[in-house]
């Protein structure tokens, strides 16, 4: 079989972001890759935070590589009922109230599952004058549940509670021209490359030159996702994670995006290197950037302690944390360079 197999990818990206997982809630999307990895003949272990491990052994098993992508996605929680029944929210992650507004939604009670809108709350405009002046924030947002209720009495007896969590709908189109577009681009492109990556390993019996841990993280989103169960053996870590796209960048939605800075700083120097060269050896199209306003496992690895080389790279994503979208070469680059950097010597 070729690999990477894009269109392949993209059909495991289709299902990763239909499966509801935000951070403290991903643990479907995580049983969901076990299942799929076990089916394989791949084990994996699961860690008590949540998070999923596989570990490929290499030539050498003295110093090993580490590798995260992260499941868990953006998201809400349920943080008061109002008197008319309708939900108040609090984020999960970092995102506008404006990237929501409009957006179908399900709530996840502790026994069944509900659906709704995420609304602004004087969104009539034959209702409410002036109302784009409003500002879109935790006490205009909220979510109309679609079940015939008009108290706060009435809700909690449909089972509704505070705590619950409310995922978005991603409403995933794979068009003609290549381009994918869904919520949860970030970071369930990288999961479902890190997927079809380890099944190619095994497929064809490729041995590393050095043991490998994948890691499936689940609490990326609030920071501290990949920053533990780090063997002691480790001395490279990879995030592979989307590339920031917006004014004054150079990451685009046809390249792998190769990350020099982010707000955590700089990553590792050599290997950011390392990465380039493997690009330019093997005909990878790619992009070296710096993310303003970002944070990655990697970083949040460094930032706990461990004494490793990081780096950071991923497919480019317009509209990051909204209606994001991407290119198949962009994924098929990002697949491109992961394989060429678990086959290649330690920096």
């Amino acid at each position: 079989m070729t690999y990477p197999d894009v269109k392949a990818t993209i059909k495991q990206v289709e299902t990763l972001v239909n499966i509801p997982g935000p951070s403290g809630y991903a643990y479907a999307a995580i049983q969901y890759c076990q299942d799929y990895l076990q089916a394989h003949g791949i084990d994996s272990t699961l860690t008590n935070k949540g998070g999923l491990s596989v570990t490929v052994k290499g030539a050498d098993d003295t110093r090993h590589r580490f590798i995260t992508a992260h499941v868990d996605t953006l998201g809400a929680m349920v943080k008061d009922i109002l008197p008319s029944g309708r939900l108040k929210m609090t984020k999960i992650g970092g995102f506008s109230w404006h990237a929501t507004e409009g957006e179908y939604c399900q709530i996840h009670s502790a026994g069944k599952v509900f659906t709704g809108t995420i609304c602004l709350h004087e969104t009539s405009v034959h209702v409410y004058r002036g109302n784009d002046d409003i500002k879109r924030d935790d006490d205009h947002m909220e979510v109309r549940i679609d079940e015939i209720t008009a108290s706060a009495e009435e809700t909690y007896a449909l089972g509704i509670n505070v705590g619950d969590f409310i995922c978005f709908e991603p409403r995933f189109q794979y068009t003609e021209s290549g381009f994918v577009k869904s919520r949860h681009l970030d970071d369930k492109v990288s999961a479902a490359i890190m997927l079809e990556l380890l099944v190619h390993l095994k497929d064809n019996e490729i041995q590393l030159p050095h043991t490998t841990h994948f890691f499936f993280s689940n609490n990326e989103e609030i920071g501290y996702g990949g920053n533990s169960n780090i063997p002691s053996e480790v001395v490279e870590y990879l995030a592979v994670d989307m590339g920031a796209l917006g004014d004054g960048q150079l990451s685009d939605e046809y390249t792998v995006s190769i990350c020099a800075k982010d707000s955590s700083g700089p990553y590792h120097y050599h290997l950011r290197q390392h990465l380039v060269e493997l690009c330019r050896e093997n005909g990878i199209d790619y992009k070296i950037d710096i993310y303003p306003y970002y944070g990655s496992d990697a970083s949040a690895a460094i930032s706990a302690g461990h004494d490793i080389k990081h780096a950071l790279f991923g497919a480019g994503i317009e509209s990051s944390h909204a209606m994001e979208r991407t290119h198949e070469r962009s994924i098929q680059a990002t697949e491109s360079l992961l394989l060429a950097y678990v086959q290649s010597p330690l920096v």
